[in-house]
């Protein structure tokens, strides 16, 4: 009994000096704070604008006024601009235009030009035709107006953007903004 005692004294001396040991520590800890990271979509925004109310009648050798827009909005991302200008079967009778500086003819593709746009906080706009200009030609006769099966001639455009980080070349990126082309 004797040992127990002793035994039993031990345990309690060893434990009270375990608390009084452990309570006087300090343990050196640290926390920082909290780094959230929260991922957000990039985005490319476009618009195609055409002046109302133009006056599109055909007078030969005349000009006549053709005034669409791109315009990439501010804050963008870079990214490659297309234009597709779709003539109807007999324009070419009828007209002629040129295409405003700066747009690139995609080999392979008629009637789609593209650029590079550099991602900008400010809008930037871009002419489609040159000196906003369709030409009648010299050589159109009200004969060709009136002939059966006639149908007044057409220039329709659309504007594609697809980004270009990650997309080396235009004819890549024509095949994402318009791929059954």
């Amino acid at each position: 009994m004797k040992k127990m005692k002793i035994v039993f004294v031990l345990v309690a001396f060893i434990l009270t000096l375990s608390i009084a040991v452990g309570s006087s520590l300090a343990w050196l800890t640290d926390k920082t704070d909290s780094v959230t990271n929260t991922f957000t979509y990039g985005d490319i925004n476009i618009d195609l604008t055409e002046s109302e109310n133009l006056d599109l009648k055909m007078i030969p050798g005349s000009n006549i006024t053709k005034d669409p827009k791109v315009t990439v909005k501010a804050n963008s991302e870079a990214c490659w601009l297309f234009v597709k200008i779709e003539k109807s079967a007999n324009f070419d009778t009828f007209m002629t235009y040129t295409i405003a500086e700066g747009w690139k003819e995609l080999d392979g593709v008629d009637g789609v030009y593209y650029r590079e746009v550099e991602a900008s906080e400010t809008a930037k706009e871009f002419d489609v035709i040159k000196d906003n200009t369709v030409t009648v030609k010299d050589n159109v006769t009200k004969d060709m107006f009136t002939k059966d099966g006639y149908t007044a001639p057409t220039l329709t455009f659309t504007a594609y953007a697809v980004q270009s980080e990650n997309v080396d070349d235009a004819a890549t990126a024509w095949g994402y903004a318009n791929p059954t082309t």
